[in-house]
């Protein structure tokens, strides 16, 4: 494990050889299709614009197309979490910060798992395609705005190249794209999934940059919280 002359001399490592890799793009159209097969509306293009509430109880949504009456709203919209929440005037213990991701061009199979070098804050996989898919650590600073930021790009490009050298030594990759979204920070990296103080009104949030890993178990957990009126055990509450 520690080769003379290695760079990185190994000292440990984790194998998870139940863990997988999935297209994010592929599972929100999946999920999409099967909600909208079980009676689901999905309405495109339709800002929040302010909440309805009388007399500590939720009413319904107002949005850009227009007011949605419901009698339970939940929350779930990762980092415009507390823009969102203002308009029931919440303040929440979350931080938006932008969360970039790169792609390079296609490359012959290399790596068939997700490789994550936590010295670097750095992961990488392997897309159907041959992209080799990779980022890392989140901006240094609060903000809404979508844009990529360089110095962020150079620093998941240090990492790829530190982890896997012939990467550039051979002019394996070059970077394809890049884009970024909007990540709800909590203060302890812990999700919220709880009631709040208008009846009727819940909120999913907190996820860092982890929620898309948990979807399968959160849409549970915060419909069946709506359901049952109730605050659940398996997310941290908004009075902690």
């Amino acid at each position: 494990m520690t080769k003379a002359g290695a760079r990185f001399p190994i000292k440990g490592a984790i194998a998870q050889r139940h863990g997988g890799t999935v297209r994010h793009d592929a599972v929100a159209r999946g999920s999409a299709l099967r909600a909208a097969m079980r009676g689901v509306d999905l309405i495109e293009n339709c800002e929040v614009t302010g909440l309805r509430i009388e007399a500590g109880h939720i009413l319904g949504v107002e949005t850009s197309r227009g007011y949605i009456a419901a009698q339970k709203v939940g929350v779930a919209v990762a980092g415009s979490s507390s823009r969102v929440l203002a308009h029931a005037g919440m303040r929440i213990p979350i931080e938006s910060h932008v969360l970039q991701a790169f792609v390079s061009e296609g490359l012959k199979p290399l790596i068939d798992g997700v490789i994550i070098f936590g010295a670097e804050h750095f992961y990488v996989s392997q897309s159907d395609k041959g992209g080799l898919v990779f980022g890392g650590d989140i901006d240094g600073y609060n903000s809404y705005a979508q844009r990529c930021n360089l110095p962020v790009i150079e620093d998941g490009a240090e990492g790829g190249m530190a982890l896997m050298p012939m990467l550039g030594l051979a002019r394996l990759a070059r970077l394809v794209r890049a884009w970024d979204g909007i990540t709800d920070m909590s203060m302890d990296c812990s999700p919220i999934i709880d009631k709040t103080g208008v009846e009727g009104l819940y909120f999913n949030g907190g996820w860092c940059y982890g929620g898309f890993k948990a979807t399968p178990r959160l849409r549970l957990v915060l419909c069946a919280s709506a359901g049952e009126g109730r605050a659940t055990p398996d997310g941290h509450t908004l009075s902690v």
